[in-house]
């Protein structure tokens, strides 16, 4: 029964609490018990809180018998990336320079709606410091491992979030991403990963990576994900940018199928990213059967430079550099030495930019949410590899004997579409030669959220998403 139970996605939980099969206790207890088994070797979690879970779990139990479910979630075990606040918990945020003493009072928006529609609070996940790069590791909490070979990196920033989905700690999680934080993870972890519209789900506090930063659901499955957004979705008071309710359920609109859209297959950006073979051919193979299912597939490429002059991700750099100097802004000099590195010589460079150069990098954002537009009005969506990548050795930003300075040189696929704040999601295609997990990114434009699920969902009602879960961890 336990390992059949954190196997199970959010709503075949729901199905079984409502028939009676088992109840909100059952599946907390397997979560608990998959998280002892996992931890801290994968090293997934900053905080788990079996005494508190198992109290809300019971709580859950008794309304479920009175046949009074609260909310969309009741009972459902959840995680949360250790950026977001949560009532009750420190948010520490990956670093050492976070004081973890204090009342912890308040929710994050998404947070707050978990709580609101009875989720079971599991524990707090993994991040670099401040979310700061593509891989989890920090100076808080060590090294955040792959679940499908633990030797390789989860991916990040919501790496945390990532391993603990794919090996059944609870079948929901809220991660952050600012430049592919959700859709690398979930990549290399083999797991599903939307990063919504920009205010789609509202953010509180802001984040000093500004617009960049989206907050966005980690799940087995594409529907799962429509769930979690049905109940994450919708504005808040504290977030002035988050955008008007959506219309409509995005669970009941995941339906539709593939029949008769435009699709754009970009399967290099033109020729501009070396692929590897295994990754090229999975999701190669997921847009045939796009095909298949009768969608209108052409092979494009969106106008998205990556060549010396003309790379967004100079842009992308110097809003995300001086955010991070925002970051540490007030911290002394005693208090910097603690940050990781890496963050630390990033915050230097983003202290160094004027608001010219800030002012000319929204000018570039400006211009490829323009060109991107323009290219949706062409094609629904545009389909391209998350990554050209599996998963590389733990504990470094870069793949060693890559050449690459910074975590962006490998993510060419995900951070122009934070700077359009376009949705894009990362689903599961596959695996290459040594196991490791294959994902292929969905974008739409601005607003089509739903589009987006509705595409990836067709994939794993054809059985091309979703790979077996990982054996490796533990």
């Amino acid at each position: 029964m336990t390992t059949e139970l954190t196997g199970l996605t959010a709503q075949d939980l729901l199905d079984g609490y409502r028939k009676g099969e088992f109840s909100p206790v059952d599946a907390t207890r397997a979560v608990l018990a998959r998280i002892e088994e996992t931890e801290p070797a994968l090293n997934a979690f900053v905080r788990v809180d079996a005494p508190g879970a198992l109290a809300q779990a019971e709580e859950s139990t008794r309304r479920w018998r009175r046949g009074e479910p609260q909310g969309l979630l009741d009972g459902v075990p959840a995680t949360v990336k250790d950026i977001l606040l949560q009532r009750g918990a420190p948010t520490l945020r990956g670093s050492k320079t976070v004081r973890a003493q204090g009342s912890w009072t308040e929710d994050a928006p998404s947070v707050a709606r978990l709580r609101e529609h009875g989720a079971v609070f599991v524990g707090k996940t993994t991040t670099p410091e401040f979310g700061w790069k593509g891989v989890t590791d920090s100076p808080l909490s060590g090294t955040t491992r792959n679940p499908y070979d633990p030797a390789r990196t989860s991916g990040g920033s919501s790496g945390g979030s990532a391993a603990a989905v794919a090996v059944g700690a609870g079948p929901l999680s809220l991660g952050t991403d600012g430049g592919g934080s959700v859709r690398i993870p979930a990549a290399f972890c083999g797991i599903f990963g939307l990063k919504p519209t920009y205010g789609r789900v509202p953010l509180y506090p802001a984040s000093a990576f500004g617009t960049l930063s989206h907050v966005g659901p980690m799940t087995r499955t594409a529907a799962d994900a429509a769930l979690l957004m049905d109940v994450i979705s919708g504005p808040d008071p504290r977030d002035w940018s988050a955008l008007a309710p959506p219309k409509g359920s995005f669970l009941d609109g995941i339906q539709g199928g593939v029949r008769g859209l435009r699709v754009a297959f970009s399967p290099s950006l033109g020729g501009q990213v070396a692929v590897r073979p295994a990754v090229a051919a999975a999701v190669r193979s997921a847009v045939e059967r796009l095909a298949g299912l009768g969608a209108y597939v052409a092979e494009t490429d969106p106008a998205i430079q990556v060549g010396p002059g003309t790379d967004p991700v100079e842009a992308f750099h110097a809003l995300w550099f001086s955010g991070a100097a925002r970051v540490v802004q007030q911290l002394p000099p005693a208090q910097r030495e603690l940050l990781d590195p890496g963050l630390r010589e990033i915050c230097a460079q983003g202290a160094r930019l004027s608001a010219l150069d800030y002012l000319a990098a929204v000018d570039v954002r400006m211009a490829l949410g323009r060109r991107m537009g323009d290219f949706h009005s062409t094609y629904d969506v545009l389909v391209t590899p998350s990554l050209p990548i599996t998963a590389f050795e733990a504990g470094v930003e870069v793949p060693r004997g890559s050449g690459l300075r910074r975590w962006t040189g490998w993510t060419p696929f995900t951070y122009p579409f934070n700077l359009t704040q376009q949705p894009a999601a990362s689903v599961p295609v596959g695996v290459d030669g040594d196991g490791l997990p294959v994902g292929l990114q969905i974008v739409a434009a601005r607003h089509q959220d739903a589009l987006v699920l509705r595409v990836a969902h067709a994939l794993y009602e054809a059985g091309v998403a979703g790979i077996d879960a990982p054996t490796a961890a533990g």
